[in-house]
């Protein structure tokens, strides 16, 4: 609890004090109150840990993985029989992968969970809380590199023929030709979009909290158009839900009500199928990689460049055009 919520419940009552809360609550105070119902072995030390986090201003969504991933271990680590953090082995982690494992989670959300332990223990070895010997071996996962799933371009005609309202098509139109990750979209207010100028502006990522500008195609600037003259005016949100904007699970609803209706709910798209496929297509369409990367928000140019690895119309071109070649007997010489 905050400074401010502990007075207040001082002198008021405690269903007063609970309704002021919930105004004023931060996440951090939530994750707080959350570490300590639990009462871990370490609990002390993780609450430190979460709170240098939160000055770090990282983002809300990072301070909720790393309390899932770290209550996660905290919670095994109890469970082997141990009291005291400062007794942390390398033996511990691994056992805790497999552990997670077990479970049958992701490869990648094991990983995951590892990075955020890894953090936290860089930050007990400064502290001098634990021997800094324990990450002189780290455990790597191997994660599969999988091909970005874009939708295939007759899906494409297929869903965009069969929405109706106005609304679902600015909504679909504009992940598909900005390439925006939903989270992004689902929270533009009106003053970030400039139609005249045909473009977006994202003042931070929702991945890295890298702004960029996006730019809007003819079809988006026209089912934007009749979306603004039909939203309910004084909503500050480009596409408002019924308190504040529209919610992620709303949003993924309209889409697979889209591809059941396009007969394409057998194909295993998601809405997130639309950010790849804005890129395969300018890729196609002969975009260079350091553009496609900046419009992407990328900060690594690596993760841009799988989707060349997807598609990529002139490598296909000199494929098939050197095998031409060889087919006509081109090719002289022995090897």
């Amino acid at each position: 609890m905050t400074r401010a919520g502990a007075i207040l419940r001082a002198i008021v009552s405690d269903s007063e004090a609970a309704n002021y809360q919930n105004v004023v609550e931060t996440p951090i105070d939530r994750i707080l109150r959350k570490i300590s119902r639990l009462d871990l072995s370490g609990g002390e030390h993780f609450e430190r840990y979460m709170l240098h986090k939160w000055r770090m201003n990282h983002k809300p969504s990072t301070l909720k993985g790393s309390f899932v991933a770290l209550s996660s271990f905290l919670i095994f680590y109890e469970g082997t029989g141990k009291s005291q953090i400062e007794e942390i082995v390398s033996n511990d982690l691994e056992a805790f992968i497999e552990h997670e494992q077990d479970r049958e989670l992701k490869v990648t959300t094991v990983r995951t969970r590892l990075h955020c332990l890894f953090a936290f223990l860089r930050f007990l070895i400064e502290q001098d809380i634990i021997d800094g010997r324990i990450l002189k071996r780290k455990i790597t996962l191997k994660v599969p590199d999988f091909l970005p799933r874009a939708i295939a371009p007759g899906d494409i005609r297929k869903i965009l023929s069969v929405i109706k309202e106005v609304r679902d098509r600015a909504l679909i139109l504009v992940l598909l030709r900005t390439g925006m990750r939903i989270g992004e979209v689902l929270r533009l207010n009106i003053r970030d979009l400039d139609v005249r100028e045909r473009k977006i502006h994202i003042y931070e990522g929702e991945k890295n909290c890298l702004g960029r500008v996006v730019y809007l195609s003819d079809d988006a600037v026209m089912a934007l158009g009749l979306w603004l003259k039909k939203k309910e005016k004084g909503k500050a949100y480009l596409f408002p839900g019924l308190k504040g904007n529209l919610c992620y699970t709303s949003a993924r609803n309209i889409f697979v009500k889209y591809l059941r209706e396009a007969g394409l709910q057998q194909k295993d798209y998601t809405i997130h199928s639309l950010r790849h496929t804005f890129a395969s297509e300018l890729l196609n369409a002969g975009m260079r990689l350091e553009c496609l990367q900046l419009l992407l928000g990328h900060r690594d140019i690596e993760m841009t460049r799988r989707y060349a690895r997807l598609t990529d119309k002139s490598r296909q071109e000199e494929y098939f055009r050197a095998m031409e070649i060889i087919e006509q007997g081109g090719i002289h010489g022995t090897y």
